[in-house]
């Protein structure tokens, strides 16, 4: 190899250099999580861990993983060496290839870790491609993001992904359940997003969410509530995006812990965990 990763960004995974410490460490988080999330996590979320054979022990190989994802949705995961660039995310997206990290956490980082490794991206993401639904509206996600791009609006639709496969929450008849990657990856947002009365809980208004910007450093202040997958897939495909990017310019920001009169009021948190934390 020369050093330099192809224009996609792709690289090997290289299943066979991780170390023992590395395959256990997948191991324990694995464990901690899957027990945490029975319950709490959308059903589509735990039947894709039980159709992928996720519980195998060690990280999981990708070749082996893509094969299952393909034979059941057309999705397969491919290794790139961190962060891509917009563009070439959304082009993976829109050709039904999910981007993951290769490297994993220490056993020192099990409960935080900045930039997504590979536990967060398989374990938190790859689940609900095995959902049709699901993985409809990120190839849907992808598209939309090459269009945001040629339209200067990637920032608004980041939001988006940001507010629901990262951090969304789905209404389970009188319950709600975890399906965002970020809460369902974490131990520690897994019990928050649900339990904690600090964030607002608001029902998912596609421009609501575009227009609230989002924390990156600590638990969020508000979660968006789907009312079902085919609902967000309906939704996003069936809105125009571009007169509403220029809609949009127009508008101010919604400040992070607002409720505004038309909103879908789920739960009204206190904000308290924001304000000690500030």
């Amino acid at each position: 190899m020369t050093g330099k990763a192809p224009t996609d960004f792709t690289i090997p995974q290289r299943w066979d250099s991780y170390t023992d410490t590395e395959h256990q460490t997948w191991d324990r988080l694995f464990a901690r999580q899957s027990a945490m999330l029975q319950g709490r996590a959308a059903g589509e979320f735990l039947k894709g861990l039980d159709v992928l054979k996720m519980s195998k022990p060690g990280i999981p190989d990708f070749t082996e993983l893509s094969a299952r994802l393909m034979a059941l949705t057309g999705w397969q995961v491919v290794a790139v060496p961190g962060l891509v660039p917009d563009e070439v995310f959304f082009g993976h997206l829109a050709e039904r290839r999910f981007v993951s990290g290769r490297f994993i956490r220490t056993p020192e980082q099990l409960d935080y870790l900045q930039e997504p490794d590979v536990f967060h991206d398989v374990f938190g993401h790859v689940p609900l491609l095995a959902d049709p639904v699901f993985a409809d509206y990120m190839q849907a996600y992808g598209r939309g993001g090459l269009r945001a791009a040629g339209a200067g609006a990637i920032a608004r639709l980041s939001r988006l992904y940001w507010y629901t496969v990262e951090f969304g929450l789905v209404r389970d008849g009188d319950a709600l359940k975890l399906y965002g990657a970020g809460i369902v990856s974490s131990h520690g947002e897994s019990r928050f997003a649900l339990d904690d009365p600090s964030p607002n809980r608001i029902g998912f208004d596609l421009k609501r969410v575009m227009r609230t910007p989002y924390r990156i450093d600590d638990y969020q202040q508000a979660y968006f509530v789907i009312d079902s997958f085919e609902d967000l897939l309906r939704q996003t495909l069936e809105t125009d995006f571009g007169p509403l990017y220029a809609e949009m310019e127009q508008l101010p920001d919604i400040a992070i812990d607002a409720i505004l009169p038309g909103d879908d009021v789920v739960t009204r948190g206190t904000q308290a965990y924001a304000r000690e934390r500030a």
